[in-house]
């Protein structure tokens, strides 16, 4: 099998080929033509395809380049002129009157005009630009219905566009079908044909009920339409929430009506449900239509993925006929692709402001959804390893509306033969700080939260905000502002923004007063607590509670920052991953840089006078505080817990030993009561402290 299923890059229609050059024309032709087959049987025969029709349209045109270019290796099996496939066995099969043919298909206004300009050609000077007549183009099972006399007497799918299969007794359980049509009992033989699909509202009913019940589900409603069709059991067909909407008159069409608009009207006046249409007069027009098909697209009872373009007069339809596969005289206007296949020919790794490593596929330029795609997001290392994808793979990518592109399928049968899979950087591409990629996460992240440069303004946000150091005046804005000058770059650097007073000053809005404050708060926070600082850090997972945690475990920074991982899963609150990420922050040089220039600019704390629980009424016992209460702060009762000798966590767990509900407690009282965890009002919290 070759590296791709695209078609040759540079051609030369004039020139001789080679015949070397004709076996590899060959091979690419097979590949394509096995490859469709396949898709053909799993589309019309088991109704479970693989391919999105984008999909299976870019692969159907490669063949069709190839086939224009080398017309002379056109393979005798190519699937291009065949519609469908071979129809199920379980079914009476039935040759069709008139063959169900397929439609050609348009994707921009330029094919469209092109599309208008060839119907043009082939009319004379009188008959030109001739109006058209638009349809929705409904995602279903292409289905022939006869009546005789009014009296419905047969459905047959599509088939292979010449057979198909009987399929009466469950059309008879659609519901709006109409099984006598009074207005045409003196028409001897009436044949309609339309789509069966599923409206999205009962397909959503349908899967939901099968989700209960345990039972497959359906990927989307043309699936489940098709699959309750083809039960050989009508009565599941009868419980599933069928629709049938009509698209043409093929036998038995009054004389007196002489267009395709009229034809539908009259069917809707007969009993048969038909979908919107519009009669317009040139491709402006019809691209306008079109436009605003795909605005309310998403508010329509059930899925379309396009529109349908007919010359609408049915004597001009008859004039210009059809090639072997599709009429000269419609064809199908697609909305943007939002499925199509390219290759990925890099995967680069970002980091966003929290840290977060992020592989960046890069793309061979596409255009997907309307829109040309050059870079899709692969999420994290979690989704690589899922995916199983690769740089050089052969990849689907799907965007929708305004949805980010995302690769949704990699063709590992087109892979090239010496692809690696991806391995996670050990080290950060900004900064050189490890990444770390917790056991059981599919989340990396760089350790450099102090210096990393993409990491820098959500730190310094996180550093001076109340909780932490608690450096009043200076807010994100101005942060930023600095950050962006350059007066700024890591957090120690805010300890001398007393040296450019002058460069403050001529900052917008900010006069020698507010700046004099802000100095006078940098110089203020130097004061702090060691809880404060280790919290205002930023390192990921620790909050304030486990903050506080460490500072009580630890009793000083160089203990904690020398602590080893066993030494830091003692620590209340302090879980296996958490602790490897302190362990790692406290590792990373840059990190160690900051915090010894925090501390020469003058950052200190008292000393933390450390709980010896050992002997204290609440020993071993671990409280969670939630909800407001009345007679002091949290950060109160939390000290006064301590001091009794309890531990203070900020998660329930079975562990827990009681839970101090305040008012409003919410989801911590709800899983504590489900869990069995004691519940402590306030009252009795102050009893408790009163003993």
């Amino acid at each position: 099998m070759t590296d791709s299923i695209l078609p040759p890059t540079t051609k030369d229609p004039n020139a001789a080929h080679s015949e070397k050059n004709d076996a590899a024309i060959i091979t690419q032709m097979r590949t394509l033509i096995e490859t469709l087959k396949t898709h053909n049987y799993a589309y019309y025969v088991l109704d479970n395809p693989v391919l999105e029709d984008s999909e299976y349209d870019q692969l159907r045109r490669s063949l069709l380049e190839l086939e224009e270019e080398y017309p002379d290796l056109i393979q005798p099996d190519s699937p291009i002129n065949q519609v469908g496939d071979t129809p199920l066995s379980a079914f009476t099969q039935v040759t069709h009157d008139i063959p169900m043919l397929s439609l050609g298909n348009v994707f921009e206004y330029d094919d469209l005009r092109d599309f208008m300009r060839r119907v043009n050609d082939r009319l004379n000077d009188a008959q030109k630009n001739p109006e058209y007549e638009i349809e929705l183009k409904l995602d279903g099972l292409a289905v022939s219905l006869k009546y005789t006399y009014g009296k419905f007497v047969q459905a047959v799918t599509r088939g292979d566009g010449q057979t198909g299969e009987d399929i009466t007794q469950n059309a008879k359980t659609i519901r709006n079908l109409p099984l006598w049509l009074a207005d045409a009992a003196d028409i001897p033989l009436l044949e309609v044909r339309g789509e069966v699909l599923m409206p999205k509202a009962g397909f959503e009913r349908l899967n939901r009920l099968a989700e209960e019940k345990g039972d497959k589900t359906f990927a989307n409603p043309r699936n489940a339409a098709a699959g309750s069709l083809r039960q050989l059991d009508p009565a599941i067909a009868a419980s599933r929430p069928l629709a049938f909407y009509c698209y043409s008159v093929n036998q038995g069409l009054p004389e007196t009506i002489e267009t395709q608009s009229a034809a539908l009207a009259w069917l809707g006046d007969i009993g048969f449900s038909v979908s919107a249409v519009r009669v317009v007069q040139n491709p402006r027009e019809a691209q306008e239509y079109y436009e605003s098909v795909i605005e309310k697209r998403a508010k329509l009872p059930f899925e379309i993925d396009g529109t349908v373009i007919k010359v609408n007069s049915l004597a001009l339809q008859s004039q210009l006929g059809f090639l072997s596969r599709e009429p000269r005289w419609a064809t199908a206007y697609k909305f943007p692709a939002e499925t199509v296949m390219t290759r990925l020919n890099d995967i680069e790794w970002q980091v966003g402001r929290t840290g977060q490593i992020t592989p960046v596929g890069k793309l061979e330029p596409v255009k997907v959804g309307g829109v040309t795609v050059s870079n899709v997001t692969l999420h994290n290392f979690g989704e690589i390893q899922r995916l199983d994808v690769r740089a050089g793979d052969m990849v689907s990518v799907h965007r929708a509306g305004d949805v980010i592109p995302k690769v949704t399928r990699v063709w590992v049968d087109q892979r090239i033969a010496d692809s690696e899979p991806v391995e996670l950087p050990t080290t950060c591409p900004v900064c050189d700080s490890p990444v770390v990629l917790p056991e059981g996460e599919a989340l990396a992240r760089c350790t450099g939260g102090l210096f990393c440069p993409a990491q820098q303004t959500e730190a310094l946000i996180h550093f001076v905000s109340r909780r932490a150091m608690d450096i009043d005046g200076l807010g994100a804005s101005w942060l930023i502002s600095f950050f962006e000058h350059g007066l700024v770059k890591t957090v120690a650097d805010i300890y001398q923004l007393h040296k450019h007073t002058d460069e403050l000053i001529n900052f917008e809005k900010l006069g020698e007063k507010s700046v004099q404050n802000i100095v006078n708060a940098i110089e203020a926070s130097k004061q702090t607590t060691l809880a404060r600082f280790i919290y205002a850090l930023g390192i990921r997972g620790v909050g304030e509670t486990t903050a506080q945690n460490l500072a009580q475990q630890f009793g000083d920074l160089d203990s904690l920052m020398a602590a080893d991982i066993d030494k830091l899963l003692q620590t209340p609150d302090v879980g296996a991953i958490t602790a490897e990420l302190i362990y790692e922050f406290f590792r990373a040089p840059h990190n160690i840089e900051v915090i010894i220039a925090l501390r020469e600019a003058g950052v200190h704390w008292d000393k933390v006078e450390q709980v010896v629980s050992e002997g204290l009424p609440l020993d071993g016992q671990t409280w969670v505080i939630t909800g407001a209460l009345d007679s002091m702060a949290r950060d109160e009762a939390k000290a006064k817990l301590q001091a009794l000798g309890a531990k203070v966590s900020g998660s329930i767990s079975a562990k827990t030993t009681a839970l101090l509900a305040g008012d409003k407690a919410g989801s911590k009282l709800t899983k504590a009561e489900k869990l069995g965890v004691k519940v402590v009002s306030e009252d009795e919290f102050l009893a408790l402290v009163r003993e």
